[in-house]
């Protein structure tokens, strides 16, 4: 799914991490979202390697990356956290400034990464999410209904891995991603097969305590972000999908002018997974901001 792509992995300094890096040109960082792994980006990886030296890794729990423990305080699996690890990746592979497309969990590892780390990011680009802080205060009955697995999943240890392990993985991940509206045809079986092989109980609880983080210590960060009116200061570009849950519950743009300068944006014609149900869209956008 990837020709001409070279399969490495790097340790840093909370994890090792699992990646794909080919092409040539200014370097580009490409995020996964849940429950999905580095493989969302086969269908654009590839092309956007014609102009860029594309790396896509697997977020740490995720794919073949490690699993490490989330902690008391789940800080091992905030976006702070994840993000620290790919800034280690990219520094490792020879990078001082890159450009970074995140979706779902990915895009608020590079939101936080544009934060934290703002020298390092040049460009940051923003797959069907809003802020987690915007989010998580302006919730909508839609919103809670649709994405009920944000506090099912952010649970005590070990309810929701139990319940996970016993509703089967595959079943999970096959339910996981067929979205009202949508279906799953977007979705090759190459690809698919990879999202049911990293599945498993290790894998699942790092979810669960990648979303614990967020309801905890990832809002810690944020809320001392807004009350110190950081904002990013990159150009950014936000695509989301016109039958997501995101559209039907947030207004996009609005939400991200709150905490940037500098904001364009455009609704797909898909559901919540735009690299893989509208690719070539997907892919246009990304190479002319980039690249702009």
């Amino acid at each position: 799914m990837f020709p001409n792509f070279q399969q490495r992995q790097i340790k840093t300094a909370g994890a090792v991490i699992n990646l794909r890096v080919g092409g040539k040109g200014p370097p580009v960082l490409l995020l996964h979202g849940n429950p999905l792994t580095h493989v969302m980006w086969h269908k654009i990886a590839p092309r956007l390697a014609e102009d860029f030296t594309v790396v896509a890794t697997d977020l740490r729990g995720y794919g073949d990356s490690s699993k490490p423990p989330g902690g008391g305080d789940h800080f091992d699996y905030s976006f702070r956290a994840m993000a620290e690890d790919q800034v280690e990746v990219m520094k490792q592979l020879g990078f001082d400034q890159w450009c970074v497309a995140g979706h779902d969990r990915g895009g608020r590892v590079a939101h936080r990464m544009a934060l934290d780390f703002p020298q390092h990011v040049a460009k940051v680009a923003f797959l069907d999410i809003v802020p987690t802080l915007h989010m998580l205060s302006h919730i909508p009955l839609k919103w809670a209904v649709d994405s009920y697995h944000w506090f099912f999943m952010a649970q005590p240890h070990d309810y929701p891995e139990k319940m996970i392990e016993a509703y089967g993985f595959e079943r999970y991940i096959r339910k996981k991603l067929d979205k009202p509206g949508v279906g799953l045809s977007a979705f090759t079986p190459e690809a698919m097969a990879e999202y049911i092989r990293c599945c498993n109980a290790e894998n699942i609880h790092a979810v669960c305590e990648d979303y614990r983080a967020a309801v905890s210590i990832d809002l810690v960060h944020d809320r001392v972000d807004a009350d110190a009116g950081r904002r990013i200061g990159m150009p950014m570009l936000v695509l989301w999908g016109e039958k997501s849950h995101v559209n039907r519950s947030y207004k996009p743009m609005d939400a991200w002018r709150e905490r940037a300068a500098d904001v364009h944006g455009k609704m797909l014609p898909c559901g919540h997974y735009p690299a893989e149900q509208v690719p070539d869209e997907t892919c246009a956008e990304l190479r002319t901001f980039f690249g702009g």
